[in-house]
């Protein structure tokens, strides 16, 4: 089976992560090529020797904005034609598209006459008529829709036309985030960290929704009672094109100034962009994810992986991974004295944490399984073609 996925970005963050590792780990019988921007994705797919074809980047919001929407517009119909092109070539049997916005772009070329279009729904739409007509033209154009959590799903709509909407949990590399291949010691002493200071962690892009600021200001009240607890934030700004919804750059800026006058200075480390997630999550003793609304949280999957526990937002994908109490807590966003109070109790007792992080591989383990996320992919291409030749059938009939 000849599959083509299809990115709007060439940027890096949890989806296309994903992307990554299932392409790493796809069965013998998927022949794998992808059309995406040029950019980090691309060399990255190309460390893993898989056929890329750039196509334009589809850079413009759900939101009507009239300097950026139609230029995303035309990106859009061109990367089309484009991928119709390509798929037509190679013989593509199934599109999956990694995104919503790489959705329109497969909706479209299946329009045109291409390959059935499987479709990942990886974030939460706003409300505005343009995201009401996305929803729309993929559930009236794509075969499959898989949406990475229930919340997710729900955002988008049952109504989602003739395609089937499911809900496939990401997965998670326990083989690399396994907590026995490093020590904390030795992971703090790699992060240049002190060995023995309360250490608190956000990883994640640099944005605004993801709750940076927020963890700062817990660190703050944290302080009174732990007067030598640290943060680290893990992460970049990314998607800092005009288009994108926040000044991610400025917000970069913000939180740094929020972190001088709160009086932290040197207690909130900045480490930028990072590859060795699983040594900064080791060298931690909270993993925190304050986003206001998160529609999944690959690095929750991550942190409990890493037998850490997970104190996170309970809006969108975390309440459907931690189990509040037994793995983690789940807490409303933007309280941070709740949240520092619920941190002091954590830090006041190692063992409750340790047996959190026990609960929290297990459960892992046992509930986001990287085979039984890749036989529910695959079983989704089987059923996006059976679709479509279903269809092709029926059309012939009425012929």
């Amino acid at each position: 089976m000849r599959v083509l996925y299809v990115c709007h970005t060439a940027e890096i963050s949890g989806a296309e992560r994903t992307l990554l590792d299932l392409l790493r780990h796809l069965p013998g019988e998927i022949s794998a090529m992808v059309a995406c921007p040029t950019g980090a994705l691309t060399t990255a797919l190309r460390k893993q020797e898989v056929p890329v074809t750039q196509i334009p980047e589809i850079a413009g919001g759900l939101r009507p904005d009239l300097r950026h929407t139609p230029g995303a517009l035309s990106a859009m119909i061109r990367a089309a034609v484009t991928v119709r092109r390509i798929a037509r070539r190679q013989r593509v049997d199934v599109l999956d598209a990694n995104s919503i916005r790489a959705g329109l772009v497969v909706a479209l070329a299946a329009r045109l006459g291409g390959p059935p279009a499987v479709v990942h729904v990886d974030d939460c739409l706003p409300a505005s008529p343009l995201a009401n007509l996305t929803r729309r033209l993929l559930g009236s154009s794509a075969r499959v829709l898989l949406a990475n959590s229930r919340h997710t799903a729900a955002n988008f709509g049952t109504r989602s036309g003739r395609a089937d909407l499911q809900v496939l949990y990401n997965t998670v590399d326990m083989d690399r985030f396994d907590p026995t291949l490093v020590g904390r010691d030795q992971a703090r002493a790699r992060l240049g960290l002190s060995g023995s200071a309360p250490l608190l962690g956000v990883v994640g892009q640099i944005t605004p929704w993801k709750g940076q600021a927020d963890a700062i200001r817990i660190l703050a009240r944290l302080r009174a009672r732990w007067p030598d607890a640290q943060l680290v934030l893990a992460g970049a700004p990314k998607f800092t094109n005009d288009a994108a919804r926040y000044d991610n750059r400025a917000y970069d800026h913000e939180l740094r100034q929020l972190a001088s006058e709160m009086g932290l200075g040197a207690d909130v480390q900045f480490l930028g962009e990072r590859e060795d997630t699983a040594t900064i999550l080791r060298a931690l003793d909270v993993l925190l994810v304050p986003s206001w609304e998160e529609p999944f949280g690959k690095v929750v999957l991550e942190g409990m992986s890493m037998e850490l526990p997970v104190v996170a937002t309970n809006m969108g994908g975390p309440a459907e991974i931690v189990r509040d109490g037994l793995d983690g807590r789940l807490l409303p966003p933007q309280q941070p004295a709740r949240w520092a109070d619920t941190i002091s109790v954590l830090l006041e007792q190692p063992a409750l944490r340790a047996a959190m992080g026990r609960n929290g591989r297990n459960h892992v383990k046992q509930s986001f399984n990287r085979d039984t996320y890749l036989q529910a992919e695959i079983d989704s291409y089987d059923q996006a073609i059976a679709g479509a030749d279903a269809r092709a059938t029926e059309v012939a009939v009425r012929l």
